[in-house]
């Protein structure tokens, strides 16, 4: 392991999304269906940009074989709007309701954010998608079990994107610290740079959400 990949594993772990006061309360069966709600249309703000996320990064890769092995994860990327959009339906989110929401404010700042971090240089790009991808498996855990503990969601709908992304970026993950192992020391730092503002804006993100959603009812 590089020194550059253990202080982003440590920077993921101290901001960890799983700490935030949203996911907190998703974990102990604390939010209604309404604020569910407003979290699967903010949230899919994200869900819809990250094969262009994905393909900015590809874009500006020149090796043909991790090329090849970024353009497979895009095509995945994309595959996974459906399953949102299911998980939303199941939840009581129109498919319409969904793709027709206009966001603002910070949901708005955090998705244009994590965009423009992978239309950057490559190497800040994969930083910004390693620091993004590494914890999903996790988080994709927790929000199952509280689905299925607290507010009796455990249909396949309901759950499949979430169970997709315990897998899927587990290997996603991988890809990125492989190639970030080959960043020459030099860039360690802006690199760095890339995957803390990656991990500020998951977190503003769920800001945006919390304080829809959650703040004005407490």
């Amino acid at each position: 392991m590089t020194e550059l990949i253990y202080k982003i594993d440590q920077a993921v772990e101290e901001m960890s999304l799983l700490k935030h006061p949203f996911y907190r309360m998703w974990s102990n069966g604390e939010l209604s269906l309404n604020q569910l709600q407003g979290y699967s249309l903010e949230y899919f703000q994200l869900v819809k940009m990250v094969p262009e996320m994905v393909n900015n990064i590809k874009l500006n890769l020149q090796e043909s074989k991790l090329k090849s092995i970024v353009d497979e994860s895009q095509k995945e990327e994309s595959s996974h709007i459906e399953p949102w959009i299911r998980f939303a339906n199941s939840i009581g989110v129109e498919r319409e309701q969904l793709l027709n929401y206009t966001c603002d404010g910070n949901t708005k700042n955090a998705v244009a954010s994590l965009l423009e971090l992978t239309k950057n240089s490559l190497d800040e790009g994969m930083c910004a998608m390693y620091a993004y991808e590494l914890e999903l498996p996790k988080i994709s855990r927790s929000k199952i079990d509280g689905l299925n503990k607290f507010y009796n969601i455990s249909s396949a709908d309901s759950t499949n994107y979430f169970e997709i992304h315990e897998e899927a970026d587990i290997r996603h993950a991988g890809i990125w610290r492989s190639m970030i192992r080959n960043i020459p020391a030099h860039k360690h730092s802006i690199c760095f740079d890339a995957a803390v503002k990656s991990l500020q804006s998951q977190n503003l993100l769920l800001d945006a959400v919390y304080e829809k959603y959650v703040s004005p009812y407490n």
